[in-house]
């Protein structure tokens, strides 16, 4: 067993809370039912849970393409159940676990599909789950629908949920915006299907016919948890979770009864290798960044009086003063103000905006910034 420390941050809350140490079973697999699993597992002690649960499909009967051919679809047994009810009440049964190993600004993650997320979101509400986002995962390559009598199914529901309505919890909003070429991360992603050398195989057939893109568990654990955090994933299967969190340096807990699926996983995530350190350090959001003048930059040499910048399409050239303003002519103001004007737009970022050419090579003055930054670290 190994000792764990972390800590959270509340979304728009300015630094993270230390909570008390624990001992978990990180790194490995738990054998058996997942309720029974997570029963074993310290109330109050987990960062995120994600969920891919059996989707109770319904399908009546092998699915073929026009040719003939079969189509490896979902048939197995663990996606088997007698009954609308019995469905439910599993479904209830693990989220009631969920919640009790979850931290009081743990959050939960569950994806699934129009034949059973809507049961799921109801249950989940019930226990007291409070839903900040649905995630529509549309997906870039969708099986056809072969039979022509519906739509194509393109895309799965996420659903990621906080413990209650007023709890804490964690989204790293810069981040995601980074991700995003600098734009808002949407509530729909467009995102491929497993397919190629991340399906695994084995003897030519799938190990597993619902394994997840590790794209999307990327995003997942990268806008919802930091370094160190504790996943839990109740339904391991292939270990996508794992995988991902081992490479972005989270710690991760999965629960699998298959032989098969943990065999695999095992596998799959000992060739795993972690990003370094510095790989994994991502963009501050604004209030939680240290805050710096542009006029610091100015005084202590990292940008120099009279240094010359240019917004990125070269429209307009401003001239560094002394005391960290902008000129050109006799137009006059900050980074971000002088940016504005220019543009005639609400707000500017200046620190993107502007731009600025230095051992040949045009850097937005945010580069200056974060070498002041490292200076002022050492």
């Amino acid at each position: 067993m190994a000792v764990l420390e972390t800590t959270k941050l509340r979304a728009k809350a300015p630094a993270r809370q230390k909570q008390l140490s624990v001992e978990l079973p990180l790194g490995q697999i738990l054998d058996g039912d997942c309720v029974e699993a997570m029963r074993s597992i310290p109330s109050g002690s987990i960062d995120l849970v994600f969920a891919d649960p059996p989707y109770n499909l319904q399908l009546g009967g092998d699915l073929n393409r026009p040719d003939g051919s079969h189509v490896d679809a979902v048939t197995d047994h663990w996606d088997q159940f007698d009954s609308f009810k019995i469905y439910d009440d599993f479904t209830r049964d693990w989220l009631t676990e969920a919640k009790r190993i979850l931290k009081p600004d743990g959050a939960l993650w569950v994806i699934g599909s129009y034949h059973n997320i809507y049961r799921v979101g109801a249950i989940l509400q019930d226990l007291g789950f409070w839903i900040l986002n649905d995630i529509v995962w549309r997906k870039s390559n969708p099986m056809p629908n072969f039979r022509g009598t519906r739509f194509t199914n393109a895309h799965e529901t996420l659903l990621w949920c906080s413990q209650g309505e007023k709890a804490k919890y964690h989204f790293n909003y810069r981040a995601m915006k980074t991700l995003n070429d600098e734009l808002q991360m949407r509530s729909d992603w467009v995102l491929p299907i497993c397919s190629g050398a991340e399906r695994l195989k084995e003897g030519g057939h799938k190990v597993h016919p619902t394994q997840k893109p590790e794209a999307l568990l990327y995003r997942v654990l990268l806008s919802t948890t930091e370094r160190g955090d504790v996943v839990l994933d109740p339904f391991f299967g292939t270990g996508t979770t794992g995988a991902v969190a081992k490479r972005l340096g989270r710690e991760w807990i999965g629960c699998e009864r298959e032989s098969v699926y943990r065999d695999a996983a095992l596998k799959r995530i000992e060739r795993e290798l972690p990003l370094d350190e510095s790989a994994l350090t991502t963009m501050q959001a604004g209030r939680s960044a240290p805050k710096v003048a542009f006029g610091a930059l100015v005084e202590n040499g990292f940008i120099a009086p009279g240094t010359e910048l240019f917004d990125k399409k070269r429209r307009w050239s401003a001239t560094v003063r002394a005391d960290g303003s902008l000129a050109i002519g006799k137009q006059t103001g900050s980074i971000h103000g002088l940016g504005k004007d220019l543009q005639g737009a609400p707000s500017c970022n200046g620190w993107t905006f502007w731009h600025y050419e230095t051992g040949g090579e045009v850097k937005p003055i945010d580069a200056a910034r974060q070498l002041y930054l490292l200076a002022v670290e050492d």
